[in-house]
């Protein structure tokens, strides 16, 4: 007989029964259970339930008392495992022993009997699974610390001999069968070497699916852990490797068997990255060792089903394990630990949130600036599915092409997560999930025309480029890879090109931001479906094109989230494009009505509700950007971040009023006088700028003691009725009363409408003449002037740049008749036109008063009026002035950022080029465009005239409103100003950068050329 055999215990029940007395001086029922190298049985007594256990001979001794050198630990320090307790025999000794039928020693050991079934006779739920892995986690926990010379046999089991197996593959029969073992053994090699540099520790090494029990009255909960017989000192990986291996056979789902042991074990003795980074590799090889130890003592155990029991569900879970892409099985193992799904994942998606700004437009304009709508992809009949065989659209794709053209919809968006029925082909069957679909799209679609243009948002290096020619595939195909600074690299891919692409581009090839990538292919050469740009990130730059996903299970969709994070963000797809908050238009448009005061307008007959500004955009509740150029409040950018910062800091620091010292109110008055002219000293600090332009009258009759006022035809200076009194634009027009006695109007000094004899060189003389005949009426009734306000460059008269030497001419006037002269730098202040600080100088004057607003505080309700100290002192003449919240310590916080930005940026520099270049670029419409009478702008101030007749200068109203409305519905956002509301009034941001200018530029081609056919 075989030496190995005469080891193995073969004892009747009638001698196990009789050693049962013998040595424990019990009597019951015995019944045999299934062992390997061991003989068991299970004993009913009256005492109580037990397991005797007749060791196989060949085992040293000294393992026999490392397994009750374990026990014994684990009694004492986690007495409340569901663990086996010995009961010493009638000796006192922990363990018996006698002699066997072979003449060999056996020894034998009595332990308290677990109650439960097991495991493998269960549906194995997650709830059960992630219970076991917590007491695994627990009983490995308990083990710290614990060691004893038999825990380091050489034993097969020993997850660190996996190789060894590769010494067994000559008893698998099938060559194919061997192939598959091979593959396996092949990863094991690369990493086994890794294995050492674990943490170690004695670990059970066998919590297959029969030694688990669960509650007979509860599958989900862990009643019971048995059999030490493989205990060793081994890595702590291994435990849960192992488990995951026995959990997963016959397992629909066996990865996510293994990540719901990996979270329970995480979460009482917390794995490290480097462990469960190999465990997928560790199930695997667990499973080939069993299959080629069975394969290797078939011929020797043919009556030992405990041998077999696992072995045909081993070779089918090692064939799902083939089939399955390492890296997303590691990913789904790592998500379940807590861990990012792949390193640096959520680092990237955060970079490109917080970088956002940054990127470069994905289409010819920023995505987020298209009309743009969901297409409904989750029907499998809808026509942005397949086109028909011939390659053009159906006639359902033609519904949608009307749909989009009746509604303005320039973009179709297909969502990443999005549920798919429409993926039905043998590719879309899940790897990881027995029958189950892959129906979560894990890209970003971007519908348009084919061959429209896609650029790189970001600077990239060509990974590949290549043809997936199947039906249903990608198409042109590229892969980019990104290195942003401080930002793990990243894989952008680009599916559903034309073909052209592939003679253009590279490997290796290096492409800027802002780089073409490819055109949106022909249903014909991008995979047979209607043209569209699948856009997808990868996370992880180890997978080639192919491998990326783009379509997903929804079980792991948090898992893929990380893989492949949504490319909304990438492409300049806002958020609240997927959704919308708060009230409807129509709602608020109600509660205007019933709760403000009648007369406060909207703009636009479809109003527009913005929810979010950004830089140079505003975006609205529908996710679609609006180029701003027209709301110059937010001077350096909608909610720039240096001013944000600035309010929050102080906010939560202090606010109050100016009775109280404080740095900034002094810091910012000295900051602000300092961009004036040197007789421009002391400054006043308000909230508004009709509440400057009020200060500024109480200054000016303080100084003059006069009332009469000297105001431009169709200027505006604010709300308060003086200042609605001196205000033409608003007395002259509806609900107007027409000039008090104390107001004079002057013409407005519009150089482009002139008298046509007038000489050019001479109109800041000749329209200061008007100015001229108003003081001398004064006079000829013994009055005089007590001010001339105007707006150095006027806005609501239509953008008008004064004459040169009009203001020198009509301040000597004023002054000489002893009035004051105030700039109104409201709308044109803080280095808008980019010359100067302020619009006044470009006439070389000095003013006593200039009043500020607007652009002050960037969105922040501030204001201030600076003078003289001549002024000041004729002011000071007693009565106290105070201004509640006027230089509040916030809102000087908030100019001061404001002021950083703008000398820290050169912004003043940047409006001036980038002023030039629209210039440029209006004049070059001019030449095309009668309809353009003048263009005129200094800085990003800027106006362009419509007129019917360039020789009479006849008002193009219609046409000026058309551009405007026709400029809003393509996302850009401007004014009609004059007094027949025939100037395109623009005032960007000062941030407008060239690629800004292009998109303002583009929008205004289009827009002339659609109005030019519809108005003719």
């Amino acid at each position: 007989m075989n030496d190995m055999l005469k080891t193995i215990p073969d004892f009747s029940i009638d001698a196990a029964a009789a050693l049962l007395a013998e040595h424990y001086g019990l009597s019951g029922t015995l019944s045999p259970l299934a062992s390997e190298r061991d003989q068991n049985f299970k004993v009913e007594t009256a005492e109580g339930t037990f397991i005797l256990k007749i060791v196989n001979a060949a085992e040293p001794e000294v393992e026999s008392d490392f397994q009750t050198a374990l026990l014994a630990h684990l009694g004492a320090h986690a007495g409340d495992l569901p663990v086996p307790h010995i009961r010493p025999a009638l000796s006192g000794a922990s363990l018996a022993s006698t002699t066997g039928p072979h003449g060999v020693r056996h020894r034998i050991r009595l332990v308290s009997w677990v109650e439960g079934r097991p495991l493998a006779e269960t549906e194995r739920s997650d709830a059960a699974l992630h219970a076991l892995g917590r007491m695994l986690g627990r009983f490995d926990a308990a083990l710290k610390g614990f060691m004893h010379p038999g825990a380091l046999r050489d034993l097969d089991w020993d997850i660190r001999h996996a190789g060894r197996s590769a010494g067994r593959l000559q008893h698998v029969a099938a060559a194919e069968d061997r192939a598959l073992l091979e593959r396996f053994l092949t990863r094991f090699a690369a990493i086994a070497p890794r294995l050492a540099m674990l943490r170690a520790a004695v670990i059970h090494n066998d919590a297959n699916d029969w030694n688990v029990l669960v509650d007979n009255g509860d599958a989900d909960r862990i009643s019971g852990l048995i059999d030490f017989g493989d205990a060793l000192h081994a890595p702590v990986i291994a435990e849960v490797a192992i488990a995951a291996a026995y959990a997963g056979l016959d397992h629909a789902d066996p990865i996510g068997a293994a990540a719901a042991i990996a979270s329970g074990f995480h979460a009482e003795y917390p794995l490290q990255e480097e462990e469960v980074d190999l465990l997928y590799d560790l199930i695997a090889i667990r499973l080939v060792t069993s299959v080629t130890i069975s394969a290797s003592r078939r011929s020797h155990t043919q009556d030992n089903p405990y041998l077999a029991i696992s072995e045909r569900p081993a070779w089918t879970l090692l064939r799902k394990l083939d089939r399955m892409n390492p890296r997303f099985a590691t990913a789904i193992l790592r998500k379940a630990c807590g861990f990012e799904a792949a390193p640096g994942a959520r680092a990237v998606a955060g970079w490109i949130a917080r970088n956002r700004k940054a990127l470069a437009p994905l289409l010819e304009r920023p995505a987020a600036a298209y009309p743009a709508a969901l297409v409904p992809y989750g029907d499998p009949a809808h026509p942005m599915t397949v086109t028909s065989a011939a390659g053009q659209p159906d006639a359902a794709q033609a519904i949608w092409e009307a749909h989009c053209r009746e509604n303005g919809i320039e973009l179709g968006i297909g969502p990443f997560g999005e549920e798919r029925t429409v993926y039905a082909g043998e590719m879309f069957v899940s790897r990881f999930i027995e029958k189950t679909r892959r129906t979560r799209h894990l890209g970003l679609d971007l519908f348009m025309a084919a061959g429209t243009k896609v650029f790189t948002p970001l600077p990239a290096t060509v990974v590949s480029v290549e043809i997936e020619k199947e039906p249903l595939g990608y198409g042109c195909l590229i892969a980019l890879r990104h290195e942003p600074e401080g930002c793990p690299p990243f894989v952008s891919l680009w599916g559903h090109l034309a073909h052209e692409a592939t003679g253009r581009l590279k490997a290796g090839e290096r492409l800027e931001a802002g780089t073409l990538v490819g055109e949106m292919g022909l249903p014909t050469e991008n995979g047979g479906w209607a043209p569209h740009l699948h856009l997808q990130l990868s996370t992880d730059t180890n997978l080639s094109a192919t491998e990326i996903l783009g379509v997903g299970e929804a079980r792991y969709l948090d898992v893929w989230a990380e893989l492949f994070p949504d490319a909304s963000t990438f492409a300049g797809i806002a958020g609240e494009f997927y959704e919308r908050h708060g009230r409807s238009h129509e709602e608020i448009v109600k509660l205007r009505r019933e709760l403000l005061l009648p007369n406060l307008s909207i703009s636009y007959d479809n109003p527009i509700k913005f929810v979010r500004g950004e830089g140079v955009f505003l975006i609205d509740d529908s996710g679609r950007a609006y180029l701003d150029c027209f709301n110059n409040v937010c001077h350096i950018g909608h909610a720039h971040p240096v001013v944000v910062e600035a309010m929050a800091k102080q906010a939560e620091t202090l606010n109050t009023n100016t009775r109280y010292l404080h740095d900034n109110i002094v810091a910012y008055a000295e900051r602000l006088t300092a961009t004036l002219p040197k007789e421009l000293t002391v400054a006043g600090f308000v909230n508004s700028g009709s509440e400057a332009n009020g200060l500024a009258l109480r200054l000016m009759r303080a100084h003059t003691g006069r009332e009469n006022a000297i105001t431009l035809d169709w200027s505006y200076h604010g709300t308060t009725q003086e200042l609605i009194d001196i205000s033409p634009y608003k007395f002259r027009r509806k609900g107007g009363k027409g000039p008090k006695p104390h107001v004079h109007v002057a013409a407005v000094p519009d150089s482009y409408r002139a008298p046509d004899d007038w000489p050019v060189e001479e109109h800041g003389k000749r329209f200061a003449e008007s100015v001229a005949e108003l003081i001398a009426g004064m006079q000829a009734r013994g009055e005089g002037p007590g001010f001339f306000i105007a707006e150095s460059i006027p806005s609501v008269a239509g953008q008008v740049f004064l004459p040169e030497g009009y203001l020198k001419e009509v301040y000597r006037l004023v002054r000489a008749a002893g009035g004051v002269c105030i700039a109104d730098e409201v709308q044109v202040g803080f280095g808008r036109v980019g010359s100067h600080w302020w619009a006044f100088e470009t006439q070389g004057v000095v003013p006593d008063i200039v009043t500020m607003g607007k652009p002050i505080g960037d969105g922040h309700p501030m204001a201030a009026v600076v003078t003289t100290r001549a002024v000041t002192d004729s002011f000071n003449n007693g009565m106290e002035y105070f201004n509640t919240f006027g230089g509040n310590p916030v809102s000087c916080a908030v100019g001061l950022a404001v002021l950083d930005v703008i000398e820290g940026e050169d912004l003043r520099g940047n409006a001036l080029a980038i002023g030039n270049y629209l210039m440029d670029a209006f004049r070059a419409m001019q030449a095309r465009y009668d309809v353009i009478g003048d263009v005129r702008g200094l800085g990003l101030f800027l106006g362009i005239e419509l007129v019917t007749d360039r020789r009479t200068k006849a008002p193009a109203t219609e046409f000026a409103r058309a551009v405007s409305n026709g400029a809003r519905r393509r996302g850009v956002l401007m004014g009609t100003e004059g007094p027949h509301d025939n100037v395109l009034k623009m005032r960007p941001p000062m941030i407008f950068s060239k690629r800004d200018a292009d998109h303002l530029i583009a929008v205004l081609e289009e827009t002339f050329a659609d109005v030019m056919r519809t108005l003719g």
